[in-house]
């Protein structure tokens, strides 16, 4: 009698991420993704924060680790672990900044940066900065993210010490510095040559950036250019001007992870490998779409324009903000944009529309709504008239690829 086939066992593998991090999180759904594709069984432990489980995690009873080793308290808490281990984190330029005997997996901060100062050489700038974060063996990732922007900016010739002008770190944002790090930032922005293009560490201090600069009426992106780093979705849905932003290759970091250590659970060994995961590319969106205004008329038009198109702006509302009589700033978008102050209300309108179909996540009549658009009805005149196709129809150029969202 044929015995039943017994299923191999399912190996143990812990993944200390940080699960509420946009960056962690598609690490982790990267691992996922080539479980899916190999069709290998493990059973994964996962916290939403892995610090509750960190004490003691010597001693997991599993068979390997996925581990976060930019956190110098994992470093720390799985030194002399006998599982084997993948150590996932950030480029270093130092080797000694690597775990010597650990497979590791890096995002390449020297890539992720060139390409960010790259794509606002590209958008017509001169001058650049970098907004980075305070020092903290936390932020030793933040601090190659300064280093690699540094030496391109030497390359073009600046000096140290203007250099050092060019890059902020700032205060940290938590509650009770609120206040004083949006006053001090506010301060360096307004010392910065205008117009600039500034690189933010991460999405969070992009967002922080454009607050700043909306607070203080700094014309964004006119006067100042912002790009992030994580494409994290939250810089698109909680700021009024959407952020353009690096996409990371967090996704092929966490695969690439998760088939290392595959091979590891099959007897291989990669002691002090390093293998550098490019930027995936750039999500460009309104901070960093400049355009040289010579008119100060038009720019702080503009500024107004793009924070409140989808709120059903007029364009009486657009003149009073400015200051200037209607038929005057009407000349000026004349002979700047050749438009009207009304088509360029309705043309901001009309690219938010386009981006929120693309997604493919809500219905026409909820973009109606969200992007000020007096009815369903008129979106799709409007649609007609400006690309000769209807909302639906433009949706499924772009899942085509035929058309871009904007």
């Amino acid at each position: 009698m044929t015995k039943p086939h017994t299923p191999p066992k399912a190996h143990r593998i812990a993944l200390l991420f940080n699960a509420n991090k946009v960056y962690d999180r598609e690490i982790i759904t990267g691992v996922g993704n080539y479980l899916l594709s190999t069709r290998i069984g493990w059973d994964v432990f996962l916290e939403e924060d892995f610090r509750c489980r960190l004490t003691g995690i010597e001693r997991f009873d599993g068979d390997g680790i996925i581990a976060d080793f930019d956190d110098p308290a994992v470093c720390e808490a799985l030194q002399g672990c006998p599982l084997p281990i993948v150590a996932v984190g950030s480029s270093y330029e130092d080797p000694s900044q690597y775990p010597f005997d650990l497979p590791y997996i890096a995002t390449d901060n020297a890539k992720l940066i060139s390409l960010a100062y790259t794509h606002l050489i590209g958008a017509g700038l001169q001058h650049f900065a970098c907004y980075s974060l305070p020092l903290s063996p936390n932020n030793r990732w933040s601090h190659q993210r300064e280093l690699a922007f540094a030496r391109l900016r030497a390359s073009d010739g600046r000096s140290p010490e203007q250099i050092e002008a060019e890059i902020y770190r700032g205060l940290s944002t938590s509650a009770p510095t609120w206040n004083q790090a949006i006053e001090q930032l506010t301060n360096w922005l307004q010392a910065l040559p205008k117009p600039v293009g500034i690189i933010a560490v991460t999405d969070a201090r992009a967002r922080h950036l454009l607050q700043a600069c909306l607070i203080a009426g700094i014309p964004v992106p006119e006067d100042v250019a912002i790009i992030g780093i994580d494409n994290d979705p939250l810089a698109r849905t909680l700021t009024r001007i959407p952020l353009s932003s690096v996409i990371q290759g967090t996704e092929e970091m966490g695969r690439t992870a998760a088939h290392l250590l595959h091979q590891m659970l099959r007897g291989a060994r990669f002691g002090g490998r390093r293998i550098l995961v490019p930027p995936v590319g750039i999500n460009v969106l309104e901070s960093t779409k400049h355009r040289p205004i010579a008119s100060p008329y038009v720019a702080r038009a503009r500024h107004f324009i793009r924070q409140y198109a989808c709120q059903g702006i007029r364009t009486e509302q657009v003149v009073d903000y400015v200051g200037v009589s209607r038929s005057s700033l009407e000349e000026h978008f004349r002979r700047e944009l050749a438009c009207t102050i009304h088509q360029e209300i309705l043309r901001q309108k009309l690219d938010a529309a386009k981006t929120l179909l693309v997604r493919r996540d809500v219905s026409s009549a909820e973009v109606a709504i969200r992007c000020g658009f007096t009815s369903l009805q008129y979106m799709h005149a409007v649609f007609r008239r400006e690309l000769g196709c209807t909302p639906r129809e433009f949706q499924e150029r772009a899942s085509a690829g035929v058309v871009q969202p904007s």
